[in-house]
């Protein structure tokens, strides 16, 4: 029987994954940064060897990608020190790591879907710190850990950019919405199941395996600004949504203009079948009953 300990339990995707948690065959531990300071590596070593961990999902993360522009400190503390240290605990003590990182590790500057192995250069802090995160895994290559990069993540739970449409669209009667970014969301949901599902199916610890990346997304290509219309569409909703360019919303860290990420990796190694963005939005929309 696994035992899991998953950090960041209160946010977008460790909140799915804690819904989804019964239908799974696992002892699960949620802890959040009131339980469980994923910065103090005794803490969280003690945690382990308390509760016998055999696997760690990271979702916990430095998200706030425009304060971390004047707040590295911090960013890099979570994002990349801490996760250094949950890949030496794990190395450790021959645990599973499986941590989630982002597109945002790479410069945006594609010309078709990223792959695992294309070469990484984040335009900001946040991304930078996710990368070093990403590398200090690496560089220890505890057994079997895993790294999921995700793009434009979206949930019923916490905040994100199909609420904040929702709410605006709500009050305003008009939205500018950017539409030279061009990506694909992430229902946190569908990316819970994923990793639940490589859990279950990923073979015994391997002591001659190396760290192994996946990306993963919902399936489809779209703007901020179609992922706005669509909001607006399903909700029903009066509000007009007007294509603006990047420079005409000017934010503190440079954004990604191409984040499409190339899933078949994850699709081939287990067999995954992933969701198109539009039923994935849908689902969502009616769980949080906005679907109109």
């Amino acid at each position: 029987m696994h035992n899991v300990l998953v950090t960041g339990s209160n946010g977008q995707l460790g909140s799915e994954i804690k819904e989804l948690s019964s239908e799974y065959r696992y002892n699960f531990f949620f802890t959040d940064r009131e339980t469980l300071d994923i910065t103090d590596k005794n803490a969280v070593a003690a945690f382990v060897e308390q509760n016998n961990i055999n696997v760690i999902i990271n979702c916990a993360a430095y998200t706030a990608v425009d304060k971390a522009e004047a707040d590295e400190t911090n960013a890099d503390a979570i994002n990349h020190l801490a996760v250094k240290q949950m890949a030496e605990i794990s190395k450790e003590k021959n645990i599973q790591l499986i941590h989630i990182s982002t597109d945002y590790v790479f410069d945006g500057k594609n010309y078709k879907p990223y792959n695992e192995e294309d070469t990484t250069n984040p335009n900001g802090v946040y991304g930078a710190t996710k990368l070093a995160g990403e590398k200090a895994i690496i560089a220890l290559n505890p057994i079997n850990a895993i790294i999921i990069r995700t793009s434009w993540v979206y949930s019923s739970f916490g905040a994100n950019f199909v609420k904040t449409m929702l709410r605006l669209g709500k009050e305003k009667e008009s939205l500018g919405v950017i539409f030279d970014q061009v990506g694909t969301p992430t229902y946190a949901r569908d990316l819970a199941k994923a990793i639940l599902e490589i859990l279950s199916c990923r073979p015994e610890l391997d002591s001659g395996s190396q760290v192994q990346i996946y990306h993963y997304s919902n399936e489809g290509v779209l703007s901020w600004y179609d992922f706005a219309k669509e909001i607006m569409r399903m909700a029903k909703l009066e509000c007009v949504i007007n294509p603006i360019e990047t420079k005409e919303y000017p934010t503190p860290a440079t954004r990604p203009h191409y984040s499409l990420l190339n899933k078949s990796k994850i699709k081939k190694e287990f067999n995954l079948s992933i969701p198109y963005w539009k039923d994935s939005l849908d689902e969502c929309m009616k769980k949080m009953g906005e679907r109109r």
